[in-house]
């Protein structure tokens, strides 16, 4: 017989846990449905899953029953287990540090290919394009740079330094299990580059799934994606197996400006996860990722004969990357966890006719011991991270005398962390963490934190966060645009450390009533920056100099979020985010000058619209993102505007589910074609520069420069695509 699980209107629920009599334990397929073998008689079954309500149900099988359970969704998601904010698994409404959840039903309502195109639907978060002819960029939470925001994979420190600016368009929707989000710093935990916030991307258990999937669309721009997945059980092993492929091959050019509008890619990833099933639910488990990638943009004339050349510009990059992570928990009576992560990111690429090829490995081992004593809940570890990186330019170079060698850049950055989370009562939690790395160059560096988390009812929470972080700067990271042939890089001094500061307030209201439950989500934050590493593109339109603030820099604001669910199948989310970010630069006659960062919005938004047509098992989902005026890098004398414009990305996408397995989908991105100018490049008639000496032509002295980016060069366009599910 089959026992199945769905919500109330009729949808599947995949990955249930069921726990039959009091001691089989299964879960659901991802159409719901689990075959068992019963004896005939009474028996009980328990079901719980993330987002729904725990039920018990008693039924009487006979010879021919086919059960069906009936799984109702709450309507309250606050018991997802999250385990970002404190290295432990702990239920979202226990934790004191406030965590964004995301599940791929949440990306599926605008389906992106990698999680860099789909991040931007979290208010407060946007993903920034940082060139107009490759279209590298970086994920702002807050406004802050994306050199601020740290990317991890199961809690690897993975994805950084070279590999920030490309990995992040290589990890798929596909192995994504779910994200979690935290705003603001997190370096007790997870140490430099996590001063603006955290993305933990969680990948899928091995044991969760179904044995074969399959999801691929196209789009109206011939952009193909296709996402295959597999998993079995041999023995006591669970086995994943994910594969992307994407492809984008149509030069276009609709601005009229001879270069590519989008870059043409040509990317496959394969991931691959083993779990094994022992004692005591012991954790023990190993992933590898492996990415290729082929990106050009540039003339439209452009083809690879032309690479490296000075004839036709283009820019291509050759992207390798393997990554490996592993989890081990020791067979003792203590929780010790050993963790460890490596990566290896080559990339062999040219800028018109400049080459940079570069290689980078990160080396990560953690251990972590957990233990509750009393209302203490103590993680304790130690931490290593290991970088090298090399390169052929001069950042990895030393001259000694007149003697010129390869210096490859080669830092071992350990750290002691510890925190303790207080569960005084179901009411309060305090959580108290302090951390210490050990850096090479700059010494001990200490990092705080405080957490305390009050709820007066069960629909009422407040949560309040102290602490501070600290970065050390990675320019090809930071600044892609150093790279385009356009700009040299000057670095005036030895650049010392970013430290941060921060407090922050959350508040949830839950307001509940017969026809549904409204949420509200409000989080004030306030972060002081003190030798803050900035980019200067204006004193020299060569070059982009950076070196530290002779001052402070201060980013706050507000982010509020509102949540409408209905009793009846409809779901929308609407938030805003409210930023004030500025600097205080002192002049060389010692005064402060205040100063506006580039490409920070004052103003953004998200909304996202779902219903669910239960007959007919369809489904329509709206969503939206909005982005004030932003400060732009502007040449001297510039004719553009230094600011860029208010505008808003719309989207549709319409679901039709056929039986348990298949569901079609198409729909609509930029409904309404939002273009940024058609001027983005400058000069673009010019990209090697030959003609920029000539006083008739070019008065102004403008240099070819692609930096003046803020928005994707992508209008309307539709899509369709096709997500099959079989056992």
């Amino acid at each position: 017989m089959n026992l199945v699980a769905h919500d109330q209107y009729g949808f599947s629920v995949p990955y249930a846990d069921l726990q039959l009599d009091d001691s089989i334990q299964i879960i659901t397929r991802e159409d719901g449905v689990v075959p068992v073998n019963l004896s005939l008689g009474n028996h009980v079954v328990r079901i719980e899953s993330i987002g729904f309500k725990q039920e018990t149900y008693e039924f009487t099988v006979s010879e021919k029953t086919k059960e069906q359970i009936i799984l109702f969704e709450t309507l309250d998601d606050l018991d997802e287990v999250v385990v970002s904010g404190t290295l432990a698994e702990i239920s979202k409404s226990k934790s004191p540090v406030a965590i964004t959840v995301l599940t791929p039903k949440f990306f599926s309502k605008n389906p992106e290919p990698s999680i860099y195109g789909m991040i931007d639907q979290v208010n407060g978060i946007r993903s920034q394009l940082n060139c107009n002819v490759c279209n590298t960029g970086d994920i702002h939470i807050n406004g802050m740079e994306g050199a601020y925001t740290m990317i991890t994979i199961d809690g690897m420190p993975i994805v950084g330094g070279l590999s920030t600016v490309y990995g992040l368009q290589g990890i798929p929707n596909s192995l994504i299990d779910r994200v979690e989000v935290i705003k603001g710093p997190a370096s007790t935990l997870y140490g430099s580059e996590a001063v603006g916030g955290l993305i933990n991307v969680i990948t899928k258990n091995p044991g969760k799934g179904n044995n074969l999937s399959v999801n691929a669309s196209y789009s109206t721009y011939r952009e193909g994606n296709l996402d295959l997945g597999y998993t079995t059980t041999l023995g006591k092993l669970s086995v994943l197996l994910g594969l992307n492929y994407f492809k984008y091959g149509n030069p276009v050019d609709l601005n009229g400006d001879n270069f590519t509008d989008v870059t043409l890619q040509d990317r496959i990833s394969v991931f691959n996860k083993w779990s094994l099933k022992r004692k005591y639910n012991r954790i023990a488990n190993i992933a590898f990722r492996y990415v290729y990638e082929d990106r050009w943009g540039g003339e439209m004339q452009w083809t690879p004969s032309f690479r490296g050349g000075d004839e036709i510009y283009g820019e291509s990059i050759w992207t390798n990357r393997c990554e490996l992570i592993g989890n081990y928990q020791l067979p003792v009576k203590e929780t010790i966890i050993y963790q460890a992560s490596a990566s290896k990111h080559y990339q062999n690429s040219v800028y018109g006719n400049i080459s940079y090829i570069a290689d980078q490995t990160i080396a990560f081992n953690q251990i972590k011991w957990i233990k509750e004593v009393g209302i203490n809940n103590i993680t304790a570890g130690m931490a290593h991270r290991f970088t090298y990186f090399d390169d052929n330019t001069v950042a990895t170079m030393q001259e000694n005398d007149t003697i010129v060698s390869n210096n490859p850049y080669r830092v071992g950055l350990p750290g002691l962390f510890l925190q303790d989370l207080l569960i005084f009562s179901e009411k309060s939690q305090l959580l108290l963490g302090a951390r210490l790395d050990l850096h090479p160059q700059h010494g001990n560096v200490f990092s705080p934190r405080a957490n305390f988390k009050l709820s007066p009812t069960e629909k009422f929470d407040l949560r309040f966060a102290l602490g501070n972080g600290f970065r050390v700067v990675n320019l090809f990271a930071e600044e892609h645009a150093a790279l385009t042939g356009a700009r040299e890089v000057i670095v005036k001094e030895r650049l010392a450390p970013e430290t941060s500061y921060n407090a922050s307030v959350n508040l949830t209201r839950r307001f509940y009533a017969s026809k549904g439950m409204f949420t509200i989500d409000a989080n004030l934050f306030y972060t002081y920056f003190d030798n803050k590493i900035n980019p200067d593109y204006e004193e020299n339109d060569n070059a982009i100099i950076y070196e530290n603030l002779d001052g402070y820099a201060i980013y706050r604001g507000m982010n509020l979020d509102t949540r409408f669910k209905f009793e009846f199948p409809l779901t929308i989310h609407a938030g805003m985010t409210f930023l004030d970010a500025f600097q205080m630069n002192r002049t060389t006659y010692g005064q402060l000058n205040k100063e506006t960062p580039m490409l920070t919005e004052k103003l953004s938004g998200t909304l996202s619209i779902g219903y669910n047509f239960s007959r007919i098992k369809g489904s329509v989902d709206y969503s939206a993102t909005g982005y004030g005026a932003m400060r732009l890098p502007v040449l001297e004398n510039d004719f553009r505007p230094p600011n860029s414009q208010p505008f808003a990305i719309h989207n549709i996408k319409f679901t039709k589910t056929i039986g348990q397995h298949i569901d079609l989908y198409l729909g609509v991105k930029n409904i309404f074609n939002f273009m940024p100018p058609s001027n983005s490049i400058m000069r673009s008639f010019d990209p090697f520069d030959q003609d920029v000496d000539d006083p008739v032509s070019n008065p102004n002295g403008y240099t070819f420069d692609p930096s003046y980016v803020y928005a994707p060069n992508q209008g309307v366009r539709g899509y369709f695509g096709i997500n099959v599910k079989l056992k």
